[in-house]
């Protein structure tokens, strides 16, 4: 069970499992502590202190309110913590920094309010698409650690450069879906970053040094500029990866004038 602790809180899609002789006691009793933060729902009625938490994953799509406090006592080998399509309310719990080993959070496709807490920028990946968030990305997030950031569609705004940087090791960026607005042209993609995703936002400048080693990409729907250059992945991408810009042009574009 210490070694994934993943599916203990992937309490989110599709099955749901029961508490045993086999469960190390500890997390027995913060698989318990759970059930009881969420008020005992229905959907976790097989929990129990006599049935068995290894079996499967823990999943499940009717969880309502807040998110819990996690007691760093009784959760401290966790590592990540998914509640993934839910109907979660309210902000995202500053106190999740507390747990000493987490290193990531997904709380994706929920009805999440608020800003995202500076603390959050220890993790390795969060994970926050489809909610309601909003105000600006903390500095923190200029951590080289970094290796996953899903914060698509939602209405944050303002910089979001420090996240790139030739010295990065992030791999997957999605900030779609915002009213980011910055100089693309200013900063440089990392040669670890796979997946790129800036669409619909107000970004503005030229396409950065770098981004010819990204392998899925999209800079649609902004205000970008210049001509797209023939180097690496750029050219293997159709339209639909540029298109809806202010001025940026060439192939698979039309011709720059």
């Amino acid at each position: 069970m210490a070694t994934m602790l993943f599916l203990l809180l992937t309490l989110l899609s599709q099955a749901t499992f029961s508490l045993s002789q086999n469960c190390h006691p500890d997390d027995k009793s913060a698989l318990l502590q759970i059930k009881k933060e969420f008020n005992n729902p229905t959907i976790l009625s097989s929990w129990k202190p006599d049935s068995d938490c290894c079996q499967d994953n823990c999943q499940s799509t009717a969880l309502s309110g807040p998110i819990p406090y996690f007691p760093p006592a009784q959760f401290k080998r966790l590592k990540w913590l998914s509640l993934s399509s839910n109907n979660l309310t309210g902000t995202l719990p500053p106190s999740l920094r507390l747990l000493p080993r987490l290193k990531g959070v997904f709380f994706d496709n929920n009805k999440l309010t608020g800003t995202i807490p500076p603390s959050y920028g220890k993790f390795w990946r969060v994970v926050v698409n489809n909610n309601q968030l909003s105000g600006t990305i903390p500095k923190s997030f200029s951590s080289i650690k970094l290796f996953e950031f899903q914060v698509a569609n939602n209405s944050l705004q303002g910089d979001a450069s420090m996240l790139f940087g030739s010295n990065k090791t992030a791999n997957i960026i999605d900030i779609s879906g915002n009213n980011f607005s910055f100089d693309f042209g200013k900063v440089e993609v990392s040669k670890n970053l796979a997946t790129l995703d800036v669409s619909r936002n107000q970004i503005y400048g030229k396409l950065p040094v770098g981004i010819d080693n990204v392998l899925n990409l999209n800079v649609s729907y902004n205000l970008l500029c210049g001509e797209i250059p023939k180097l690496g992945n750029l050219q293997t991408f159709d339209v639909s990866t540029y298109f809806h810009n202010k001025c940026l042009c060439g192939s698979p574009l039309p011709s720059c004038r």
